[in-house]
């Protein structure tokens, strides 16, 4: 399942399957460049569940939710990890309340919750507000 990008040239909407996500890319409609995804994409139990699966380079992965302060918090720290690790790798969101089932089978007790993911395997998992210089961290140790 491909997720939807759109070009910054001429804002037709792209399907981008999910292991070219971390990759430059040209728009089907004006064949500007796309680059790799730069921001958190957020996501549910199937989409998830397919980049953890597919992805060739690490995933971060930021369990929150929109009444968390601290989520609210750690929101623009994700945003400036995705953006620093555009290529490098996905960074993905999901909302607590609208998959607790997934939550769940990360035995996410409280959030934000952050995992790292690579070759499909949880690799790292913490709780708690970090800033964006860690989550790198966590991503360079994945790879």
């Amino acid at each position: 399942m491909p997720l939807i990008q759109n070009c910054a040239s001429c804002g037709r909407p792209n399907r981008i399957p999910v292991k070219h996500l971390p990759d430059a890319g040209r728009c089907g409609a004006c064949k500007a460049e796309i680059a790799p995804r730069s921001e958190p994409i957020e996501v549910n139990e199937a989409e998830f569940l397919e980049v953890i699966r597919e992805s060739k380079v690490p995933v971060l992965v930021d369990f929150w939710a929109a009444w968390c302060g601290p989520c609210r918090m750690a929101a623009p720290q994700v945003a400036e990890a995705a953006r620093s690790l555009a290529g490098r790798a996905i960074v993905l969101k999901v909302d607590t309340e609208r998959f607790p089932a997934l939550a769940a089978q990360f035995n996410v007790r409280s959030i934000p919750n952050f995992a790292v993911f690579s070759g499909g395997r949880l690799q790292f998992q913490q709780a708690g507000l970090v800033d964006a210089g860690t989550m790198e961290s966590w991503i360079a140790r994945a790879a």
